[in-house]
Parts: C-alpha cells; structure tokens; sequence
C-alpha cells in the first residue's frame, strides 16, 4: 500500500497533526511536563476537570502555564446546575438548565451563561463544553435529566442559541451537545451505547431542533455522543458514525465548526471498539478534536498518538481528514484569539434565576425547630460528587443526611417528634427505595414539606411541595429561603 501523501511526508508534521486532535486530561493543579513538552509538539489542548481546579485565581495561573507551551484549546465542562468544575468542591452559584427552562426567559439563560463565560474567560477557559441541547423525553434519563432545558424541543430550541449567544459574547466558544441527542435514552454512555429508538423523522422533529438552531446561530463546536440509532447510524455510536457526523451533520446541517467528541473513555467507546479504535474511527468519521477524559495515561495518549499515525501511513485514515481538523481547529483558534479577562460574573444573576425557578405548592407552618433529612442520591459520572443540600442556608435547623433506609423511619420520626420536617430528595422518580423511604415519612408526618431537587415529576402528597429544578448551591439556597432561612 502506498504511504501517506507528500504533503504530510515528514514524520514531525505527521505527529503534529495527530496530536493537533487531542484533548488531553491530567491530575494535579499544576501543568505537568509532559503535557507542556506535548503542547509544544503540536497537542490539541487540554479538557479540565474538578481535580484540577483551586479556585479561580489557581486556575488562571494554570492556563497561563499551558499557554507558554503551546495555544491550547482550553475547555471544561461548565453547564452551571449539577454539573460545575469552577465549583466543583462547593457547588454551583448558577441554576442548571432545567431550572432556566421552567422559567423559560431566553434573556435571562442568554445573561446566566454570559455570566458562566465571563468566568471562563477571567481564568483563562476559551472553550465551554456547554450548553447541554438535548431533549429529555426519558423521565428516567440516567444521564441528562436535569441538565436539559426540557422536553419541548422548541424550549430546548430557543434556549440553546440563548446558551450559545451567551458565551460567545465573552469570546467563550461553545460546544453545544450531545449529537444528535442523548434525551431520550435510559443508558448512560460512561456504561454501555445508550440506544435512541427513534425513526428519522421524529430525530428531525424532536432531538436535532435545537442543534439545527444552534448552528445557524453560530455555535463554533458541537460535542458527539456514544449513541446508537439504528435508523441513522446502525449498530455503531454516533461519535464513530460517518452518517452522524458527515452526511448529517456536516452535509444536511451544513455544520462547518469543530467537532469534538464525549471523552473516549467512556465505556460506550473502551468497551467496544477501545481508546486507539475509537480515535481513528471517529476522526475518520468526522470528528475534529477528541476528547479524553481523567483515565488515560501518558503511555495511552502516545499509544493513541501512534495509532492515528499508523493509520494515516496505512491509508486508513486520511491525511487530508487530518488536515482538514487541523484547519477547522485553527480557525477556532483564531476566533478566540488572546485571553480576553475581564470582569468575572458574580454569580448573582444565577440566585436571581434560581429565585425564579423555584416553585411551591402547597403551604406548611412556620418552621419550629427544623429536622431537615438529605435523602442519600449516588452520584452520577457526569456530575460527580459536587456536594448538594441546605445546611449552608438553614443554619438554625438539624440537617441529616440519610440513607433511604426502611429501617430508619421510625428512628427518624421520633426524632422529628415536635419539630418540623423537611425531606430533601433528588430525581425522587429514578430511586424507588426513596419513594419508599418518603412514603413511610409522610404516612406519619403529613404535615411535612418535601423538597425536589432534581425533576419534580414524582409528586407525593405533603403539606408542602417544593421544587428546585437542579441542586446546584443557587438552588437550595432559593428553596431554604422559600422555607423561611
């Protein structure tokens, strides 16, 4: 077989290329040397996660590090709600986008996730894995919840390219997904290929609204997702589908960004066709940018490096598709151009979106002694364990958290004996030993008030209801205040 073509025939330029795709992670709070070494042979950038993240100053002093090597793409996941890096380690002052959806102000999404860019961009982000586009039309949604706007794909619609404005007018470019939609799957892709059961015209109708939105307003990238749908893509996830990301998405879209794929190391790709397989595939497919997540190593990335190289020399993959992601990603890089810092958001716009959001029914007495129960929630991949809850707001109160455990209600209601009681849940609707747990509650308490921090769509009989569409730190403190904090 003939080796690659001329125009890429030095192997530095071929390395330069391959490594030009990767998004890499790392441990630390500091730039390690292998990654700054690679930054200079042409690496991507870089995907940050919680654990490299100590505040905003800290992380500002990281990206400049990174910025001395190379021009990275630098870009994390900061949808606001449930899922924040900037605050990881105490919770999000911005509502998620299940809470912007239920008070459905496009403005007021458009400020929020100008606020998030400004952020962003203070500590030098220039890449936004967000806004979440899909529509969740599985109650039991493993993965999305209440990280979609809704289920309306007209309200998703509208407050995608309200998300997209947002960022980008900081000079945060925004990377809407997860294509061509992970709203109506029960699986969770960091686990197996999640299956959208859906015929082409109702994908059209209902998952690619709001991402054929956000392409005509301007988004500079879209995220794949591990998805398989079988009308479009066959047995294979959306990420290695030429289908999905060519023929759909790039012809029939008319997408003409960066496409960055969901981390690789998600089982729905290791699993199957592995960390190398799935980057020759997906880039081959149509992807442009490929994101790892935290588990890689050093070696793994060389190996992945490696691959894609012995793929281009085999004919296998193109050096003209990599060329061709080369040049979309520098076109990327010159539209966000130098850090741009400025005045960070403060957050108090989230509050103010969190205030709106929050919804009561029902009334209960005034609080007397507060016993507040935080019923346990795993948590999810995607989310991670950002803490959730009242006890920074109902500081008068006794607030335990508990284990939705049968056995402890009765333990539970002697200690409430005379007192008020506030039972916190989240995504009550996914966790049936909660139902359980609340039920048990409210047969004896009635005069309870319940708390839904995750999607109010199991509703139990309570003197009070309350719900606060996500669990960021926004949230509950809109919903303690509500309580009377």
């Amino acid at each position: 077989m003939a080796d690659y073509p001329a125009r890429a025939d030095d192997d530095r330029e071929l390395y330069r290329l391959a490594a030009g795709t990767l998004l890499v992670a790392f441990q630390g709070t500091t730039a390690p040397g292998w990654v700054l070494r690679e930054l200079e042979r042409g690496l991507g950038g870089v995907t940050l996660f919680g654990f490299n993240v100590a505040g905003h100053e800290k992380l500002a002093e990281l990206t400049a590090a990174l910025r001395t090597a190379g021009e990275p793409v630098v870009s994390l996941d900061e949808e606001g709600g449930d899922v924040t890096r900037l605050a990881y380690h105490e919770g999000s002052p911005y509502p998620g986008n299940a809470a912007l959806g239920a008070v459905d102000d496009v403005e007021l999404t458009r400020e929020v996730y100008r606020s998030i860019g400004e952020e962003l961009a203070a500590c030098g982000v220039n890449l936004d894995m967000a806004p979440d586009a899909d529509v969740n039309t599985a109650d039991d949604n493993p993965v999305i919840g209440t990280r979609a706007f809704g289920s309306d794909p007209a309200l998703v619609a509208r407050h995608t390219v309200a998300a997209v404005a947002g960022l980008q007018s900081v000079g945060v470019a925004a990377c809407v997904k997860h294509f061509p939609g992970h709203g109506a799957t029960r699986q969770d892709s960091h686990l197996e290929v999640p299956l959208v059961d859906a015929d082409l015209e109702l994908l059209h109708e209902r998952e690619l609204a709001p991402f054929r939105a956000a392409i005509e307003a301007g988004t500079r990238s879209v995220m794949t997702a591990h998805v398989r749908v079988p009308a479009l893509t066959g047995d294979a996830p959306a990420t290695l589908s030429p289908a999905a990301l060519t023929e759909l998405l790039r012809g029939e879209l008319g997408f003409d960004g960066v496409v960055i794929t969901d981390a690789l190391d998600m089982h729905a790709i290791t699993k199957s066709v592995g960390l190398v397989g799935g980057a020759v595939r997906s880039l081959a497919a149509g992807s442009d940018l490929l994101c790892l997540g935290p588990l890689p190593t050093y070696d793994d990335i060389q190996a992945i490096i490696a691959g894609i190289v012995a793929a281009a020399r085999r004919g296998e993959l193109p050096v003209s598709r990599l060329e061709e992601a080369a040049a979309r990603v520098a076109k990327l890089r010159a539209w966000m151009g130098e850090p741009r810092p400025g005045e960070a958001g403060n957050g108090v716009i989230g509050l103010t979106a969190a205030r709106r959001a929050v919804s009561r029914y029902g009334s209960a007495a005034p609080l007397v002694d507060p016993l507040v129960l935080e019923v346990e929630t795993p948590p999810t991949i995607a989310v991670g364990t950002v803490p959730w809850g009242f006890a920074p707001w109902l500081r008068e109160a006794e607030v335990l958290r508990v284990a939705p455990d049968a056995g402890q209600v009765a333990p539970m209601l002697e200690r409430a004996a005379g007192r008020s009681l506030v039972i916190v849940v989240k995504d009550a609707h996914r966790h049936e030993e909660t139902r359980a747990y609340v039920t048990a509650l409210l047969a004896v308490r009635p005069d309870a008030t319940v708390v839904e921090m995750g999607l109010p769509i199991w509703r139990p009989e309570a003197a009070a209801y309350i719900a606060t569409y996500g669990a960021a730190r926004a949230n509950a403190q809109a919903a303690a205040e509500l309580l009377g904090a």
